[in-house]
Order: structure tokens, then sequence, then C-alpha cells
């Protein structure tokens, strides 16, 4: 961490009146100091505000009971891997990353499914329900918290109750048919994208 920058000194040899500041200088100051303490408390009411998370607006399938809400969003790209056994492609596993608005990563996404949050904190779901809103695109979904962990430098994922999955594009499964006896054993990693919503109780 860089030391603080202190305020220079007076130069040697300048001299300084004696006697009382000026009056207006000192309102002046107390004027100043007023507004910046007014400026502070606005900005942290501001703060707090941009912290809120609103409700997204789902199909009823994949809506979060009462007694709930959301409390980070997490925006995330990655793939959806598909195995092929010779026959058939079996359940996707997802290897993703969440960003924020500001595009820092601050949670990782992998099989379980399992998020694990930058502070080490981890959230396994468990699929409640889903539904289809885009035909070209992995559902969307409820998931209920199964089990949470506290990380080694935070417990940011431990209150989650409920995730949902929305706004996907892509991910789905290849065609049944491009699964042959050929490919058994092989992996296909399909690129999506889609939001994350973290509920905790209210």
């Amino acid at each position: 961490m860089s030391s603080p920058t202190l305020p220079p000194l007076p130069r040697a040899g300048r001299s300084f009146a004696r006697g009382p500041a000026p009056r207006t200088r000192t309102r002046r100051s107390a004027a100043a100091t007023a507004a910046a303490v007014v400026l502070g408390v606005l900005s942290g009411g501001a703060a707090t505000a941009a912290a809120k998370v609103a409700p997204p607006d789902v199909p009823s399938k994949i809506a979060v009971e009462s007694g709930h809400k959301p409390y980070l969003v997490g925006h995330a790209t990655g793939v959806q891997s598909y195995p092929c056994d010779g026959a058939t492609w079996g359940p996707a596993t997802p290897r993703a990353v969440l960003t924020k608005d500001d595009g820092k990563v601050f949670i990782t996404h992998y099989g379980g499914p399992t998020w694990e949050a930058n502070d080490g904190s981890t959230v396994i779901g468990s699929r409640v329900d889903g539904v289809t809103v885009d035909a070209d695109a992995i559902p969307w979904l409820l998931l209920s918290a199964a089990s949470t962990t506290t990380g080694p430098d935070g417990d940011k994922l431990t209150r989650t109750t409920f995730i949902q999955r929305i706004n996907t594009t892509g991910g789905k499964a290849p065609a049944a048919s491009d699964c042959t006896p050929a490919r058994a054993g092989e992996r296909v990693e399909i690129p999506y994208t889609a939001d994350y919503v973290f509920w905790r109780k209210d």
C-alpha cells in the first residue's frame, strides 16, 4: 500500500502575521466543511441506493417465493460442456465467470452447479424448475441453495437461498445425431451467456 501524500510545509524564512484570522476566511472554511459533510452524506445515500437489486421480471414458474429478496447479480460468460457417451449427450457442466456491471470478475461458476466468490465462499444449487424463453438458448432456471460454505476471505455467498438463471443466450446441446459411437468420451463446449440473480432471506 502506498503511503498517504502529506501537505507541503511552509517555506523557510516566510513570515506569518500574528493575530486572529479574518472572519470571512473562517466562515468560508466552516461553510466548505458543512458542504463537504452534506455531499458525503448524499454520496453515501446514492451508493446505498445503487447497491439495491430489483427483482427481475420472470415467468411465474421460476419466481422466488415471498420472504426473500435479490442481493447480487452476475453477468455470466462461458460454456456449457456436454459429454457424448456414443449415443446421447449427457447433462451439461457449466464453466463460466460472472462479472459485475463494471466488468470485474467476482464469481466463478462450475460443476455442481457451484458458484464461488472471490472470497472463497460457495453456494451449490439444486434445480427447482425451468422454462424455455428462447428456443435457441438454454432454459431460464430457478435453483435453491442446497449448501453454502464460508471462504477463507469472507462469506459473500453464504446468505444465498435461491438463484435464478435468466436472459440466456446459446448453450444448447449439439444435435443428437452428432453424438455417435466414434465420438464416445468426447466433450463439446457450447458458448453461452446468462444473468444470475442471487437471493437471500428478507
